[in-house]
């Protein structure tokens, strides 16, 4: 301390001790000094020093603070001091008031420090290692320097920290630190470090960021928070913009859906706060960011299905239509529901049942086209309704359809109550305001885009000029207002109504000779447009002369000669009299040589400065890419070149419908044949359930073999049991009421003998029928022959399991036999012992109870006696089952049969339409290949698409074929 108050009184003592003599002694005592306190002083004072004299310190202290980061990383302390001075040198974040010629030679001096600094890369990967110190007096300052050196050299930087190990996730980390000022200057260095670096952009991301900045910006209060918002917006812009592994990423993820949250704005008395817009207008940007025409159309169109399952796009229609929001976020959301929507058909479709909250509900189409034609709107929110209805309508001919229906006599609504899309776009295309005449020309443009049945359909519209005189069709009306020039007196630009009605007449002709027709029937058309072009204008005027001879090209190149005054021939002689076809097709160049032609056709968003700007539309700038050319050559070429050129046409187109009517009969006969195919296999997988089925069947009468031998088994021992009791019997004797019973016993024995022969009577029948029903040999293919050898070996199974049954019947009648025999004897025995006199008192009670043993041993035979007659009877049944499955299965597979020689008789007869086909073919190239010889003889370039298309329809015959001889084989 006693050093320090030393240096600083001196410094104030007098001109003794100058200021590089004081830094000087500091900096030497940074080096020299073996206590820590010394080293820690003179850093803390070089930090005083630094902002003032930020060159001394700089030149003479960033080598010994550099070796204090490296050797006293035990003290924080000091490590913060060190970071601190270095941070002042680096920087150009000045606090103290600056003379503003200084400013660039501080801005010079940071960024020769930096390099400097970064010169040695182990001071920049020092310096992440000290951002993995807890420490907040380390952690922080380290973080701001490393922020303050990629703004200077950020390239640089990037480039180190890319191949320093772990450098990019060390700096993840900061922004799970739950001190907010390290956190939130954490957000600015990750700003800093991924801009304009797309391998750090897929660290960052694949590290987990979309997860931590969704959820800072969530616990900051969403569009409500602060300036912490904003960062990491900011940061969520650098990673996803121009990154499409990283938008494809962030949609996987399922963070699109996080984003809804964001544009749930309240109530709208809630007020707007200047940085609750400026959220708001990032978070609308970085949807746009998803959606930007410019990402590959896969990815967009996923990221525009995901944000209408989601609702976010339902929540920015209703930001769309709600009152009180800010000029600029409408702007802007218009311009983001207009990208979301772009080319989505689904998306389409929903934005056109979004209705405005009035009394009545209007479509909130025709609320944003009441904007576009008020010219009290501002500029940028007209050019916004303009892209949005642009992107309503692009690649939606079902939207197309729907505005130029609204224009149609028999939609329109007679009560007048509501006004439609279409009256709107009149109103704007013949107002006094030039602007509105530009968009509603545009817009309507965009309604015939590619659409030649809504061109057809736009020639029906009649308009009401003024009472008492008849209605003039729309096409016309657009002719006239044309011709009238500058004779009305419109606000805006002077060409910019012509330039409008030239870009629709030009889009709605193209493609369309009906419209040409029409526009040609109107004798003053022509020579209106020759007149424009011949003239010599001013500059400001060879615009509407390259639109007018676009016009008059179009009119030559899509004209049908439908009208003999207006021929091909008679329009280019008439163009060569009055202009010259080399005069004609410089001023056709005055179009793509304009300055304003080639920022139109940048991008599809209608972004001017100012309205003068606004001449060209994006859509139209392809078109004439697209014409310019075809038209040139049409001019120069002759009237035999036209009439052969026509005659190949038509005999292409002729040649065309013939193969496409081939092509659709191919088509249905290659889908009949797949339907066969189909059908084949099912009746195969039937076939195998069947057979497993018949499996299952036999192992399930093995299974009731095994269980009749069993029983077989306990039969034999009761028929012992009963022949001793017999004896038993004949040894005690029998009482009469006891030898009655056996009398019933032996009847029902007889009964059921009865009823065994029965069923076997039926199991031989059963064995007859099943031998008739089995096909001859050699009557059917191979599938067939296999089922009825399969089927022959389960009867035949069959027979030897029912010639068993009767077998064991027979060996049970026997046993019978020898009962009736038994019955008899005990019958004589009985007689002979009621004639002699019984003996009283024991005996009588020893018989007794003989008796009573008799009847229970009788009892337990008659039970197991009827038990087998149950069994048996459920064998017969399971023989039933059987039967009628087998039945089944040969009704099953005669049909199969059927179908297979039906299916053989239709393949036979596609093969030979095939072959016929074929011959067909071969006729119509032959006559193409001789037309392709007659055209090149003439001159004519000849395309190899109708040569492909053939060798297409070769490589589809021999497919046919090929699976015509597969079908056979099977």
């Amino acid at each position: 301390m006693n050093f320090l108050r030393g240096v600083m009184g001196g410094q104030s003592a007098g001109p003794q001790h100058t200021e590089a003599e004081t830094i000087q002694k500091l900096c030497d005592r940074v080096a020299s000094s073996t206590l820590l306190d010394d080293r820690r002083n003179a850093v803390r004072a070089l930090k005083s020093l630094s902002k003032k004299y930020r060159l001394e310190v700089g030149i003479q202290a960033m080598e010994h603070l550099i070796h204090v980061l490296q050797t006293d990383r035990s003290d924080s302390e000091i490590i913060g001091y060190a970071l601190d001075t270095l941070y002042n040198i680096i920087s150009n974040d000045e606090e103290e008031e600056v003379e503003e010629n200084s400013t660039r030679q501080s801005e010079d001096l940071g960024s020769q420090f930096t390099e400097i600094f970064i010169k040695q890369q182990e001071n920049v990967t020092l310096l992440l290692s000290l951002l993995e110190e807890f420490d907040f007096h380390v952690r922080w300052p380290g973080v701001r320097l490393l922020t303050s050196l990629l703004k200077q050299l950020g390239p640089q930087v990037q480039q180190i920290i890319l191949v320093s190990p772990m450098g990019v996730s060390r700096l993840m980390d900061l922004l799970a630190d739950s001190r907010e000022v390290i956190r939130n200057d954490g957000v600015l260095l990750l700003q800093a470090l991924t801009r304009s670096n797309g391998a750090i952009q897929k660290i960052v991301a694949f590290e987990n960021a979309f997860e931590r900045l969704l959820d800072i910006i969530t616990e900051e209060g969403n569009s409500d928070g602060g300036i912490v918002v904003e960062d990491c917006l900011i940061l969520l812009q650098n990673l996803l913009k121009n990154n499409n592994s990283n938008q494809n990423f962030f949609k996987e993820g399922s963070y699109i859906q996080r984003m809804k949250p964001w544009f749930e704005v309240g109530d709208e008395n809630s007020g707007w706060s200047a940085q609750k817009v400026t959220n708001l207008h990032l978070m609308l940007q970085l949807v746009r960011v998803l959606v930007s025409p410019n990402n590959p159309p896969g990815a967009t169109s996923s990221c525009q299905k995901a944000m209408f399952q989601c609702g976010l796009l339902q929540q920015l229609c209703t930001i769309l239509m709600a009152t009180g929001v800010p000029a600029d976020i409408l702007t802007e959301t218009i311009n983001t529901v207009s990208e979301v929507i772009r080319g989505c058909q689904v998306n389409q479709d929903y934005f056109a049942s979004v209705n405005a909250p009035s009394n009545p509900p209007r479509p909130a189409i025709v609320v944003l086209l009441m904007s576009m034609v008020n010219e009290r709107q501002p500029f940028v929110l007209r050019c916004a309704v303009l892209y949005c209805f642009q992107c309503f309508l692009y690649k939606n001919q079902k939207g197309q359809g729907e505005i130029v229906s609204t224009l149609l006599p028999s939609t329109i609504d007679a009560t007048g109550n509501s006004v439609s899309a279409g009256q709107l776009l009149c109103g704007g295309l013949f107002s006094t305001d030039s602007l509105s005449n530009w968009c509603a020309a545009v817009a309507l443009a965009h309604a015939l885009q590619e659409n030649a049945t809504q061109k057809e359909q736009l020639l029906r519209v009649q308009l009401a000029t003024s009472i008492g005189n008849p209605p003039v069709s729309l096409l016309q009306q657009c002719t006239n207002i044309l011709s009238q020039g500058d004779k009305i007196d419109r606000r805006g630009s002077k060409i910019q109504t012509r330039v409008g009605l030239l870009m629709l007449l030009c889009t709605w002709l193209s493609n369309c000779p009906i419209a040409v027709t029409h526009f040609l029937h109107n004798s003053a058309n022509v020579p209106f447009l020759t007149g424009q072009i011949a003239e010599n204008l001013g500059e400001e005027e060879q615009l509407v002369q390259g639109l007018c001879a676009l016009l008059l090209g179009i009119s030559i190149y899509f004209n049908d000669n439908s009208l003999e005054s207006y021929m091909k021939e008679k329009l280019k002689q008439l163009i060569e009299k009055r202009i010259g076809k080399e005069n004609f097709i410089e001023k056709l160049g005055f179009i793509s040589k304009h300055e304003l032609y080639s920022r139109a056709s940048q991008k599809p968003q209608p972004n001017f400065p100012s309205p003068e700007y606004m001449i060209f539309d994006h859509e139209f700038t392809k078109l004439v890419k697209e014409l310019e050319g075809v038209i040139t050559k049409a001019i120069y070429k002759s009237s035999e070149e036209d009439k052969k050129e026509e005659e190949v046409k038509k005999t292409l187109e002729q040649h065309d419908s013939i193969v496409t009517h081939y092509k659709n009969m191919i088509r249905e006969q290659d889908l009949q044949l797949e339907e066969l195919k189909q059908q084949i296999s099912t009746l195969k997988c039937q076939n195998e359930q069947l057979q497993t089925a018949v499996t299952q069947q036999v192992s399930q009468i093995q299974q009731h073999k095994d269980q009749y031998n069993l029983l077989k088994v306990q039969l034999g021992k009761d028929n012992q049991h009963q022949v001793s009791y017999s004896d038993g019997a004949q040894m005690n004797g029998i009482q009469p009421e006891e030898v009655g019973r056996l009398r019933e016993e032996i009847e029902e024995l007889k009964s059921n003998q009865e009823l065994l022969q029965s069923q076997l009577a039926e199991k031989d029948s059963f064995i007859e029928n099943l031998k008739s029903s089995q096909p001859s040999p050699g009557t059917n293919e191979q599938s067939s022959a296999t089922a009825s050898a399969r089927d022959s070996e389960q009867v035949a199974e069959l027979k030897q399991e029912l010639a068993t049954l009767k077998s064991q019947l027979n060996s049970q009648s026997s046993e019978i036999t020898k009962l009736q025999t038994e019955k008899q004897e005990l019958l004589q025995k009985t007689e002979a012992f009621a004639k002699s006199v019984p003996v009283p008192g024991e005996s009588e009670t020893v018989i007794a109870t003989k008796t009573t043993d008799v009847e229970g041993r009788l009892s337990a035979l008659l039970q197991e006696t009827k038990e087998l007659k149950n069994e048996i009877k459920a064998l017969s049944e399971e023989r039933t089952a059987i039967k009628e499955q087998l039945d089944s299965s040969n009704s099953t597979i005669a049909i199969l049969q059927n179908e297979k020689n039906k299916l053989e008789v239709d393949i036979a007869d596609s093969k030979k339409e095939q072959d016929d086909l074929l011959v067909l073919l071969a006729d119509q190239d032959q006559k193409i290949f001789s037309l392709k010889n007659k055209l090149k003889e003439l001159g004519h370039p000849v395309e190899e698409e109708d040569e492909l298309e053939s060798g297409d329809q070769d490589d589809e015959d021999d497919e046919d074929e090929d699976d015509g001889k597969e079908q056979g084989h099977i």
